[in-house]
């Protein structure tokens, strides 16, 4: 019975810190497959790919196994939101028209079984640096992108790989409080959006790495999901109760 939707963001397929990348893949591709008979949506909150850019007329190399489970799933019924994060920011018209899957920029406000989801891979309303935030928006300026796409991805790639691996090397480790403090830019966003926007039932990110589970308000919860290359997590929401979890290891599925 079709009647579950999740929710996983920070899968960084194909980043050079995986010590196994094919077998990550694989691991996601086998997890697609095993919720395939209850998952009547899936939320990809950004940050699937470590590196996307996609090109007019070539498509960029790799992920097939990922991809062609991505497609199976959307063949079979379920519909596919794929949030956009710093790291596939460039996911324009390819794989919405390939695969049928539909492409959202920023926050998704919407109701899921009689509830209320705010959602957003969390860059765009948790990141209270002034660089990042000039960064962010020089990569959304289209005549940027158009200069961007001139230059051969012989160069492009590497550099964007080396860059998110430096990043990930040299960035400060998530935390294990499964908390926010009060003035954390996440809880003041959604405490902010709650005055001006009415009710939410859950706010939920990504980003971060880190599990977060908390009430934010009466009858309101925040969520973050973590991440999908080292601890496997996501999120499920079954109609009456939305819980965090684990995928089974890679030796556990059969792809």
């Amino acid at each position: 019975m079709r009647n579950c939707t999740y929710f996983i963001s920070d899968m960084h397929i194909g980043a050079g810190y995986i010590a196994d990348s094919r077998a990550h893949e694989r691991q996601l591709a086998a997890w697609l497959r095993e919720i395939a008979p209850t998952a009547r949506r899936l939320y990809m909150l950004g940050d699937v790919m470590d590196y996307w850019y996609e090109y007019r007329t070539v498509a960029p190399r790799g992920h097939l196994r990922f991809l062609g489970a991505l497609a199976e799933l959307a063949d079979s019924g379920t519909e596919i939101v794929w949030l956009k994060g710093n790291h596939d920011i460039w996911l324009f018209d390819y794989l919405s028209s390939e695969i049928g899957l539909t492409v959202a920029d920023g926050i998704v406000d919407t109701v899921i079984d009689g509830r209320r989801f705010v959602m957003e891979h969390g860059d765009g309303v948790g990141e209270p640096r002034r660089s990042y935030r000039m960064m962010r928006k020089l990569f959304r300026n289209k005549f940027a992108q158009w200069l961007y796409g001139a230059i051969h991805p012989r160069w492009t790639v590497g550099f964007a790989l080396a860059w998110s691996r430096h990043s990930r090397l040299h960035g400060r480790a998530p935390s294990s409080d499964r908390t926010l403090p009060s003035n954390d830019p996440l809880v003041k966003f959604s405490h902010d959006y709650l005055q001006h926007n009415g009710h939410v039932d859950y706010f939920v990110f990504g980003h971060r790495h880190q599990l977060v589970e908390m009430e934010l308000a009466p009858e309101t919860r925040l969520i973050v999901l973590g991440e999908a290359f080292d601890k496997m997590t996501y999120g499920c929401w079954d109609g009456m109760k939305f819980e965090l979890k684990t995928m089974k290891s890679a030796m556990d599925l059969s792809v």
